[in-house]
């Protein structure tokens, strides 16, 4: 009988979640253990009514293999749209929030537990499935060789969704590490380290079977996001559990070692998880929908280990004017100010890739997409080594500033590549001459454009607003404006912030609803793209 040893693994661990719930020694972690005992015996069933009963026949020929594992990236690209929709329309709500504090509802859905829902969403859901799933493809066709450790794959897959279900429950509920980042409890960061180890097994198991002989610089960038993430995630969360039945737990770390340890991560998961990642599905990506070469194979490489090396000094810049010591603060600045170079290396090297086809950036709304998201990271890449300096750090950090350059550099960068990349992939994997609609391809653009334009602006306004009021002071020495004020100064800047995420927001449904339909195999009748090259006509 086929799924027998899943079905039973799902059993055990329901039954074991059962038990958790009856015996937790705190009502939250029982909560939690009812959620995951649901999900458990859900998939218990989904593979019930799935299980053949029929005896093996002996003479049936096994099924043909195709030379590609393409089914889990299929799940994966379906993940990263519903996930990104979640994440954005969370993100929307949050910003509501600030502008109408009525909309806190107590206790789940107040903004300390819905704000750490939103990046988690957007980041570990949304981002963390494109990087799987990309990977997954990326890794197959450059190495000329199926996914390593078979239906290992599906675990990866199902196990990270089972995270993320765990982890956005957790934050509604209140069961995190109460730490800046807002981390789940240990038994969440327990799975997370098993799937995360399976999913190293399966990328690094097919690049040692790979049948091409050279490996591409995008599983380079892949490799390095999987094991340093690994490494990150390991550290920053070492806990001692209070107990085996309860949800509580203390950090290993405490005082300014604590808020090092969570800058280093923090600023590492930007650098490995944000950036090498999805730098990754950028030199995949822009050549095979340009139809074009790496600009420069070898600056990529240089790109590629100036990064890594730098990357991960640079977490103290958050930590300016802190009680961390003095020198550490100035080493990540000077950290922060030398990835600048790396990083615009890789900015001209993804641009350069389009020389000999820049006609298609106004053609192919796909590849205007691609390139606009290189050119956010260029800006990104910009803004964070200057913020990092200190002077200009006194008067942004606490502010909207940094809110605005985060977006800046999540939605306008990793936002787009992975709407680009989703674009390519759905026909790819479903076996589609084209989209549904290119029209609608074009029509996120402008609406993910508009929207991340008016978020960052609205955002960098209102952080020097807020920087500016905070340090006025009078004739006497006194503050000019209390806080309260600085506060409610920022009403408009909100509401336009809203504004500015509800764009992004509909340029999502738009994708979802246009890669819905081509999965489903529908195409749409439509007129030539505006701005796009005249059909020639037969002479008369």
């Amino acid at each position: 009988m086929k799924y027998t040893l899943e079905m039973l693994v799902l059993a055990v661990g329901a039954f074991l979640a059962l038990i958790g719930a009856g015996f937790a020694q705190d009502r939250l972690f029982g909560a939690h253990m009812w959620v995951l005992f649901f999900v458990l015996v859900a998939g218990t069933i989904v593979l019930m009514r799935r299980m053949e009963f029929r005896p093996a026949v002996a003479s049936r020929a096994p099924a043909p293999q195709s030379e590609y594992f393409d089914e889990v990236v299929k799940y994966g690209v379906i993940a990263t749209a519903f996930w990104g929709v979640v994440g954005f329309l969370v993100g929307v709500v949050v910003a509501l929030q600030l502008a109408f504090p009525d909309l806190n509802i107590e206790p789940w859905f107040n903004f300390g537990r819905v704000r750490p829902l939103h990046t988690s969403a957007v980041i570990f859901a949304f981002g963390g499935n494109a990087l799987i799933a990309t990977s997954f493809y990326v890794v197959q066709r450059t190495s000329r060789a199926r996914l390593f450790g078979g239906d290992l794959a599906w675990f990866v897959f199902w196990g990270y969704q089972l995270f993320i279900l765990l982890a956005a429950t957790g934050y509604l509920l209140g069961i995190t590490q109460s730490r800046e980042y807002a981390e789940p409890e240990w038994y969440v960061d327990l799975w997370l380290t098993i799937v995360w180890v399976a999913y190293l097994v399966v990328f690094l198991g097919t690049i040692l079977v790979r049948k091409e002989p050279h490996i591409y610089v995008a599983n380079w960038f892949y490799l390095s996001f999987i094991v340093t993430i690994a490494m990150l995630h390991v550290v920053n969360n070492l806990a001692v559990p209070v107990s085996f039945l309860g949800s509580k737990s203390y950090s290993a770390f405490s005082g300014v070692q604590d808020a090092l340890t969570q800058w280093w991560y923090g600023h590492n998961a930007v650098g490995f998880f944000l950036t090498a990642g999805f730098l990754a599905m950028m030199y995949y990506f822009i050549p095979k929908q340009v139809n074009r070469p790496v600009y420069s194979y070898r600056l990529s490489i240089i790109h590629f280990w100036a990064l890594i090396f730098m990357y991960i000094w640079a977490g103290p810049h958050h930590l300016h004017y802190t009680a961390l010591p003095d020198w550490a603060q100035t080493l990540g600045m000077v950290f922060s100010v030398m990835l600048w170079m790396p990083s615009w290396g890789g900015m001209i090297n993804g641009l350069m890739t389009l020389s000999g086809a820049w006609d298609k950036v106004r053609t192919d709304p796909i590849v205007r997409m691609m390139v606009m998201a290189v050119a956010f990271y260029g800006m990104a890449t910009f803004e964070g080594p200057m913020m990092s300096i200190k002077t200009v750090n006194s008067l942004s950090h606490y502010t909207d500033w940094t809110i605005g350059h985060v977006h800046s550099g999540a939605l306008g960068w990793n936002g787009l590549i992975t709407f680009g990349a989703l674009y390519y992939l759905v026909p790819k994997l479903w076996n589609r001459e084209r989209l549904y609609s290119m029209r609608m391809v074009n029509w996120h653009f402008w609406l993910a454009t508009l929207g991340i334009v008016i978020y960052a602006a609205v955002m960098w306004v209102a952080g020097i607003q807020q920087g500016l009021m905070w340090r006025e002071y009078d004739d006497q020495g006194f503050l000019v404006y209390s806080f309260a004020e600085t506060v409610a100064a920022m009403f408009p800047y909100y509401v336009m912030r809203a504004i500015g995420g509800a764009l992004f927001l509909a340029g999502a449904l738009v994708m979802a609803f246009n890669i819905t339909m081509t999965i489903l195999g529908r195409v749409r009748d439509e007129e030539p793209i505006i701005g796009a090259a005249p059909i020639a006509q037969p002479a008369e």
